[in-house]
């Protein structure tokens, strides 16, 4: 499954890309990040695993992140490995002004195994639904502070 979501943000393009690979601040935007845990390279670069573990309803969901490129501002991509999905995120930021960035997420999933495929075909809108949520947090966080963990 592939799709794309994109979102503007009223900030220069510098800002959104400090902002956005600023570890530190993935738990503002990220609703349910629980922990990002280094496992192997200098986190946030190319080649770097991390553990990350969400709270999504009530379940926990972790899975390994590999950075595969950090071209900034140009691309940044990463592959996010969970229990019979492997989900690559390609990230673009692109000028649109002096004052506004565009984020360009290209997301493409793989399911493992019969029953990963169905629930991928049954509920892929869900899929691109978090991803947009993902980017409207962002665009709040760097527009106006709004944390996700203050409600």
């Amino acid at each position: 499954m592939r799709y794309t979501v994109q979102i503007e943000v009223e900030k220069p393009l510098d800002e959104v890309v400090r902002l956005f690979v600023d570890r530190a601040n993935m738990p503002h935007w990220q609703d349910g990040l629980l922990a990002d845990e280094p496992l192997d390279g200098e986190p946030g670069q190319a080649g770097s695993r991390a553990r990350l573990r969400f709270r999504m309803g009530k379940r926990e969901i972790e899975m390994v992140e590999t950075i595969e490129v950090r071209d900034l501002p140009r691309k940044f991509t990463a592959f996010f490995d969970t229990k019979g999905v492997r989900n690559r995120v390609a990230m673009r930021f692109e000028k649109v002004s002096d004052s506004t960035t565009r984020l360009v997420s290209d997301q493409e999933f793989v399911f493992e195994g019969l029953m990963m495929r169905i629930m991928g075909a049954l509920f892929g809108s869900m899929f691109r639904k978090q991803s947009m949520k993902y980017l409207t947090d962002f665009k709040a966080f760097a527009e106006h502070g709004r944390d996700v963990r203050q409600g």
